[in-house]
């Protein structure tokens, strides 16, 4: 059964700066090649050629190379679960949606893992988060969420922020799927929310993803997760990049994420 991607790529990246000044965050380069045309490969490398990217900051960037894209107009001041319903048009129940944040990049391996699953919905999650948190700061606990799962891998809880690491599970890493025959459910749980509720602590148009997922948990919905070791990066601040550069260099980013060659 045949599935589409969304890219969510609005946002600025402010933290990338001055890498981001001229270009979205997805186009920063890791080793050369753009975030963009590695996360692109990897689903293609998994036969996934409909792929639609959902702009926002310097939009034209994007739509010049020539990817299949629908603008969030309002990217300055919404949050990626508006970006994502941006494109509702493509919940048209025809395929499996698989959802990809604009600033990861994920081995073939990880996205064929979600592919292969087939719950309601499915939730990439690192078992082996923790020595990837601790090479990126010194305290894991200080950027982790909590994400807590039943021993079926039913989702119980994730995107709040932890007391200890008991709390850790794994860790959400920006990659889902939702079942063809769930996807214009999913698409009215969402219309159905209260838009004059905040999300933990956000008003609606601002709700982080997570708030969602575990919005959909409150209500019952199956979230399930599904467990992976390794094989992506997230890209969020100049820190990353030079840590991923300095693996590079001395050959040790394997262990974290296989570079595809170009």
């Amino acid at each position: 059964m045949s599935t589409r991607a969304i890219i969510l790529a609005a946002g600025q990246g402010v933290r990338l700066r001055p890498l981001t000044d001229e270009r979205p965050k997805c186009l920063v380069e890791l080793d050369g090649v753009p975030l963009l045309q590695r996360q692109a490969a990897s689903l293609a490398a998994c036969g996934l050629k409909d792929i639609t990217v959902v702009t926002g900051y310097r939009s034209e960037s994007i739509e010049q190379l020539g990817y299949q894209s629908v603008r969030n107009p309002r990217f300055e001041e919404t949050n990626m679960v508006w970006s994502l319903f941006c494109a509702r048009d493509l919940f048209d129940g025809d395929k499996h949606i698989l959802v990809s944040y604009g600033d990861i990049v994920c081995e073939p391996r990880v996205i064929q893992a979600v592919l292969t699953s087939n719950q309601p919905l499915n939730v990439v999650v690192d078992l082996s988060w923790r020595s990837y948190w601790e090479l990126r700061s010194a305290d894991p606990l200080a950027d982790a969420e909590t994400l807590r799962m039943d021993p079926d891998g039913r989702l119980l809880e994730l995107g709040k922020r932890p007391r200890t690491l008991d709390e850790i599970q794994a860790q959400y890493i920006g990659l889902f799927k939702v079942h063809r025959d769930h996807v214009r459910a999913f698409l009215d749980t969402y219309d159905r929310m209260d838009r004059a509720l905040t999300y933990d602590g956000r008003p609606f148009e601002q709700m982080f993803m997570t708030s969602f997922i575990q919005f959909l948990i409150d209500t019952d919905w199956p979230v399930y997760a599904v467990p992976v070791s390794s094989g992506w990066l997230e890209v969020d601040t100049l820190e990353d990049i030079d840590l991923y550069h300095g693996l590079l260099g001395r050959g040790e980013l394997d262990r974290l994420y296989r570079c595809q060659a170009f």
